[in-house]
């Protein structure tokens, strides 16, 4: 039975609205003022809050603001009920994250309806995040395991080898086996290093302080840098002659560590997801109003349902083909790409490659 906290300072009204809601078999709280519908909305985590504007000392915006600041109350929807429903305070109750507006007088219809709609939307909400929820924790514990325990196998066998057949092991296998434990250390490394930097970008982006002192960050001639770090990937998977550029120099809005990273997990992607002989291509643009860093390649293409599941921990036909990692990549450079605010967009069909755009805002000239 969903529960509804009715806020307002006219009596009449709260009464008649808790009789028709309980008509409706919903269980109904009262509070007579702001204050105190603050405190119910704490103590009774109410599914709705019907609340007035125009109350004193607190009114009804100081009430869903206060409510929407605290992550225990944050996401209960709430409606405004007001007689004056103009244009600028229906502006600023949706800017303090009001999930609608019941204008008064309104008839046992108009409330019903209002009433039905948000909690149907909140349970529709309730509903993507438990399956999104349901969809990560399957797709941890299939990566997870395999991610840790692979160089972690690599790293331990040979160790053991050269402990104990240190002796008789010729110069050539020792090479071989030190190149395997630095590749295992160096997939650990990366693993590490992805798991801390996506914890840290969820972190910030509640910071609104910190997201506007990230935007500040310029890299001024970013060609080279998208060039390096494009063809340090390549090198790596033996792939240079693949690699094709197409690269403009103009000051991007983002540190060099970030950007740096961006190319780092895109063009890893591309090589990884394409056979050798095939190439990637590296560009980076200006339009009108955006810079653009594009990395295309024609390797294996993902459907649209992959596309549109690009997360955290999310990897695709794994047993196609083989990869390593968490899937954090694709994800950590989408969460830069609107820290700054800008946009990652991706193209892409199966069997004809994939072609990833980073749209970033210009820097702008003062």
């Amino acid at each position: 039975m969903k529960k509804i906290l009715i806020i307002d300072d006219e009596e009449w009204l709260r009464e008649m609205v808790q009789m028709a809601l309980r008509q409706r078999g919903y269980t109904v709280v009262l509070a007579e003022n702001g204050a105190v519908g603050i405190d119910k909305a704490r103590k009774e985590l109410p599914d709705l809050i019907l609340c007035d504007v125009n109350m004193e000392k607190v009114d009804g915006y100081l009430t869903l603001s206060s409510l929407r600041s605290e992550p225990v109350t944050a996401a209960i929807p709430f409606i405004l009920m007001t007689g004056l429903a103009d244009n600028a305070g229906m502006r600023h109750g949706m800017e303090l994250g009001a999930d609608d507006y019941l204008p008064k007088p309104f008839t046992i219809d108009a409330l019903y309806a209002a009433v039905e709609a948000r909690l149907k939307k909140a349970q529709m909400l309730r509903e993507e995040s438990e399956r999104r929820l349901a969809d990560l924790r399957d797709a941890i514990s299939m990566a997870l395991p395999h991610e840790l325990r692979t160089p972690l196998n690599g790293i331990l066998a040979y160790g053991e080898i050269f402990k104990a057949d240190a002796a008789i092991l010729k110069p050539a296998e020792i090479v071989e086996m030190g190149q395997v434990i630095c590749d295992s250390g160096r997939r650990l490394e990366r693993l590490v290093e992805n798991f801390l930097i996506y914890a840290q970008l969820e972190l910030l982006g509640t910071d609104s302080q910190r997201v506007t002192t990230l935007r500040s960050k310029q890299t001024l001639l970013p060609a080279r840098l998208v060039e390096t770090h494009a063809a340090k990937q390549a090198q790596q998977t033996d792939r240079t002659a693949d690699l094709e550029f197409n690269l403009i120099s103009v000051p991007v809005p983002m540190s060099e560590e970030y950007l740096g990273k961006i190319v780092d997990e895109l063009t890893q992607n591309a090589f990884r997801f394409s056979s050798a002989g095939t190439k990637v291509r590296v560009s980076l643009e200006e339009t009108d109003n955006a810079v653009v860093l594009t990395v295309a390649d024609g390797g294996f293409g993902f459907s649209t349902e992959h596309i549109t599941k690009v997360g955290a921990y999310m990897q695709f036909d794994r047993k196609l083909h083989e990869q390593q990692g968490l899937g954090l990549g694709l994800s950590i450079a989408r969460q830069l790409t609107e820290l700054h605010g800008g946009w990652l967009a991706i193209q892409s069909a199966k069997g004809a490659g994939t072609t990833v755009e980073v749209k970033l805002p210009k820097v702008t000239t003062r």
